[in-house]
């Protein structure tokens, strides 16, 4: 009986140690990085770049700010808010990046939350997932 009892207890205690990780896990899942790390940085300019490819108007976008920079424990995964506005510039012109901004009616912002999995070593980047609002 004494045995039973001990067991069960230890495999109570096994399970509530599992799941405790497993809840610590997914809560810290992404941990807040710093904006200027070099592959978030090449992370964030792919994420534009797929923002202006994909995007059916004819003017691209620009960064204009950089909100949650986060990066997925154990890998390169970043998480990115990013705050873009619609520049002056088609998709065909040369140096995109000092573009003004249009002013008036055409002025336009979206917020954009990115995935990124970097493969910085293979030059790999893919988006895993994107949410754009206007703003």
């Amino acid at each position: 009986m004494k045995r039973t009892a001990m067991l069960w207890k230890v495999s109570l205690l096994v399970a509530m140690v599992v799941m405790g990780t497993h809840i610590w896990t997914i809560d810290k899942e992404f941990v807040d990085i710093t904006k200027d790390l070099d592959y978030f940085v090449a992370s964030v300019e792919f994420a534009v770049t797929q923002f202006n490819d994909n995007n059916p108007e004819e003017n691209t976008y620009r960064l204009l700010e950089v909100g949650r920079a986060q990066k997925k424990t154990w890998t390169m995964i970043f998480l990115m808010d990013l705050e873009m506005g619609r520049t002056i510039c088609k998709k065909h012109d040369e140096n995109l990046s000092n573009c003004p901004l249009l002013q008036g009616s055409g002025e336009k912002k979206v917020n954009c939350v990115f995935q990124v999995d970097a493969r910085p070593w293979f030059s790999h980047f893919s988006i895993l997932n994107s949410t754009c609002v206007p703003t």
